[in-house]
């Protein structure tokens, strides 16, 4: 099945049109700036133009980084335009574009890539996949199946903030931390996981993840870590797969 995948970023909005069994791009990867401010009607004339783009007319799969719930209605701001908290993005994305629009969390989508055709694929338990950048994106499975909106770089640090602004890689560059001095913080974000949760496997993504030989030495965590084998495209791909179900529910109502 080929279905449009839209992964909203801070910096940028990327699509694709994606072989949803393949787990890949048949298109070129179309990017467009995220617009400042990325207030969400902002944001939905960027989609507007990638739909246009593609000459799209079907379904629609779109991963934003906000927590959205079944209902498509925003529930976090997350490292976006304060206006995301509250605000109907499926509707709101739907009647821009006249189209049907299946929302999901950014790291939900690409740990679903992950799961599906990279280093989850068949791994049973408790598995989280942690992507490090801006902050720490997190899925969470069980089974291979998602367990949707799990914040985990939201959970509090003990000096009262998000553990993300003191343990992504974001906290490394701002604070010019050695990878050694970064990789404790980390591993401290780990445990604290570990402790609460108990998973039977990390699965590293983001950038950093590229450098995962620096630092793994510094890792003292007793749950197995492992590198995240789907790379940029993965948020657009889990989108993409996300608008099967639309796809599908349009073919019961069809019966």
């Amino acid at each position: 099945m080929k279905l449009l995948g839209i992964d909203v970023g801070g910096s940028g909005i990327k699509s694709g049109i994606v072989d949803t069994k393949k787990g890949k791009l048949v298109s070129e990867r179309y990017r467009i700036p995220t617009p400042q401010p990325s207030k969400p009607e902002k944001v939905a004339k960027v989609v507007k133009e990638i739909v246009a783009h593609f000459n799209w007319k079907k379904e629609v799969g779109c991963a934003v980084p906000v927590v959205v719930n079944r209902k498509g209605i925003s529930k976090t701001r997350g490292n976006i335009h304060k206006n995301w908290k509250g605000c109907d993005i499926t509707t709101l994305l739907s009647k821009t574009c006249k189209l049907p629009f299946k929302l999901l969390n950014d790291a939900d989508a690409a740990g679903t890539t992950e799961m599906t055709f990279g280093a989850g694929k068949g791994k049973k338990g408790l598995v989280m996949t942690i992507t490090i950048g801006t902050g720490l994106g997190s899925g969470v499975f069980y089974d291979g199946i998602l367990i949707p909106n799990f914040e985990l770089g939201r959970i509090f640090h003990t000096n009262g903030k998000p553990i993300e602004f003191y343990a992504a890689s974001s906290a490394k560059d701002r604070e010019n931390l050695s990878m050694k001095k970064w990789s404790k913080r980390f591993d401290f974000f780990l445990h604290h996981i570990d402790r609460i949760a108990s998973p039977d496997l990390f699965i590293i993504g983001g950038g950093i993840s590229k450098k995962f030989d620096e630092f793994k030495d510094h890792l003292s965590v007793k749950v197995p870590v492992v590198v995240a084998e789907t790379k940029n495209n993965a948020g657009i791909i889990g989108a993409a797969m996300a608008a099967e179900e639309l796809v599908k529910q349009s073919y019961d109502v069809g019966d």
